[in-house]
């Protein structure tokens, strides 16, 4: 994997540096920056293969650098990793939806740090060759590479995890997923919030999906499954 550019949009100079000499070491181009500002401007001239994104930022904080990140379909598949020190679940919640693949708790082990880098590089590289992929159901149709989803012909505005979790269950009708998979599938490992998010987050998307929302089945005692 090594030679992909990373961008580090991190305030605190010492961390920064460390970060930067951590991926350069496994033989990454890495790059900091010091704003929110600044990271926007460098990911859409540079067009970096993942960001690292600190959630604390001056003026425009973490959270807004990645709503507007994925906003734009120029740059809405840069991967991005949320380094922070606010560990809370609604923190980590908050990442997710406003769109970051990854959330990564202060003080991290750079090991760890490392194996995030190079399974959201790797899982990057898998969409890019999926892109034109779509799934259909009756009454609903998924495109990976576009993010959309129609249900009929409405087109249904989801939250990023809501998406994820579409998917997931869509790309394997008629097998039954437990909340724990579905966590580790949308989110990767040690993600540190309870299965019980995944039925507020199953509850929204078929509310958001109307009828077609029923091709969404719970299999009682066990999790989720998506209708054949």
């Amino acid at each position: 994997m090594a030679g992909e550019n990373i961008l580090i949009v991190e305030d605190e100079e010492d961390i920064a540096e460390l970060l930067e000499y951590i991926l350069s070491r496994q033989g990454y181009a890495a790059e900091p920056v010091g704003t929110g500002e600044k990271g926007l401007q460098v990911s859409r001239e540079t067009m970096p293969d993942l960001m690292i994104l600190d959630l604390m930022l001056p003026r425009l904080s973490g959270l807004e650098v990645c709503r507007q990140l994925k906003a734009d379909p120029e740059t809405a598949q840069i991967p991005v990793i949320m380094l922070t020190a606010k560990g809370e679940e609604e923190d980590i919640i908050a990442g997710f939806e406003a769109g970051a693949d990854d959330y990564v708790t202060k003080p991290f082990r750079p090991k760890v740090l490392l194996a995030r880098v190079n399974a959201l590089l790797r899982r990057g590289a898998s969409t890019r060759k999926s892109d034109q992929e779509e799934l259909v159901f009756e009454g609903l149709r998924i495109h990976l590479g576009r993010r959309e989803v129609f249900a009929g012909d409405h087109k249904v505005d989801l939250t990023n995890t809501e998406f994820r979790i579409l998917h997931f269950l869509s790309s394997r009708p008629g097998w039954v997923f437990t909340r724990r998979q579905i966590v580790h599938a949308v989110h990767g490992d040690d993600y540190p919030v309870t299965g019980r998010s995944v039925d507020v987050q199953v509850a929204a998307l078929r509310r958001k999906l109307g009828t077609a929302g029923e091709h969404i089945q719970t299999v009682r005692g066990v999790g989720y499954k998506m209708g054949e």
